[in-house]
């Protein structure tokens, strides 16, 4: 399966160390992303680095998308000069996080094309990508999970977890956990401090526990450490609070926990400056709650 080309389009924090394992597995790699800068260094992986869109997924096997949302990934669906010069019976494995709608919308609109698609949204942040070990959730037709699967192993674990749509949803699930997570090892991570014990030895301590996880690990060393260098951005968390919010709405569901939790990000991203700081910054939403400084 490794003679298939394989097209990524976006590589910015995430594309980027995808497609480095991409390439790494041994299939042929052409790469996009709409700041040429960012694909360049790809081109030391033997990646093809180009200019157009269209030119990047001309003849490939697969075409991948890591791109900022279910908008931007639509603008390229619905294009006829990309969808144009794509491979007949070609994959479209979009694993940006974006709304369960607007997946089954893709994969209608490519099915009508004669292109597969599936919807495999990841999670795991810059480390897993770089590792891979991403957790991928697939949604979309059995038969194009088996295709995609040998360049999804190469990026991580991927499971088949439903039809189309069905990957969205389990990354919004994803999204809500770790949420709500941070929140909790933020207020955890505060108590401790101000309560004069070692954040650091009490993480340790419940390593292995019911509490332990990886958000308390990794997470609550960044609280601790106030590094918010981002491998999560929190606008992107803020984005998938606001597409769970969306889709709980639509099946008439109330989740307090996930709505208080998207206001304080909310908050962290439209009033502090913290957009483009690491989602484990809602520790310093928290300090200003209680007049703190970082």
């Amino acid at each position: 399966m490794q003679n298939q080309k394989i097209t990524l389009l976006g590589t910015g924090l995430m594309g980027a160390p995808m497609a480095r394992n991409i390439a790494k597995a041994g299939f042929t790699l052409a790469v996009w992303n709409r700041s040429r800068n960012k694909a360049e260094p790809l081109a030391g992986v033997g990646a093809t680095v180009h200019d157009m869109v269209a030119d990047a997924v001309a003849g490939a096997d697969i075409v991948i998308s890591m791109l900022a949302d279910g908008i931007v990934v639509g603008s390229l669906v619905n294009n006829p000069a990309v969808t144009g010069a794509m491979k007949p019976g070609a994959l479209w494995i979009d694993m940006s996080s974006a709304k369960p709608e607007e997946a089954r919308a893709q994969a209608a609109h490519l099915a009508k094309l004669g292109f597969q698609h599936l919807d495999a949204p990841v999670s795991g942040g810059t480390k897993g990508a770089e590792a891979g070990t991403l957790a991928i959730m697939a949604g979309g037709d059995a038969d194009a999970f088996s295709r995609a699967e040998p360049v999804l192993r190469a990026m991580g674990r991927p499971v088949h977890v439903g039809p189309t749509g069905s990957g969205q949803l389990s990354k919004l699930a994803n999204q809500a956990i770790v949420a709500v997570t941070i929140a909790a090892v933020a207020e955890a991570m505060l108590l401790v401090e101000k309560g004069g014990a070692d954040p650091a030895a009490v993480r340790a301590a419940l390593k292995g526990g019911f509490a332990d996880s990886t958000i308390l690990q990794q997470h609550g060393a960044r609280m601790t450490e106030g590094n918010f260098t981002p491998g999560g951005l929190s606008k992107f968390q803020l984005k998938d609070l606001d597409n769970l919010l969306n889709e709980s709405g639509q099946l008439g569901l109330k989740l307090p926990v996930s709505e208080m939790t998207r206001d304080r990000f909310a908050d962290f991203v439209e009033n502090m400056d913290g957009a483009d700081k690491d989602h484990s910054g809602l520790y310093l939403e928290l300090l200003k709650r209680n007049g703190l400084s970082a």
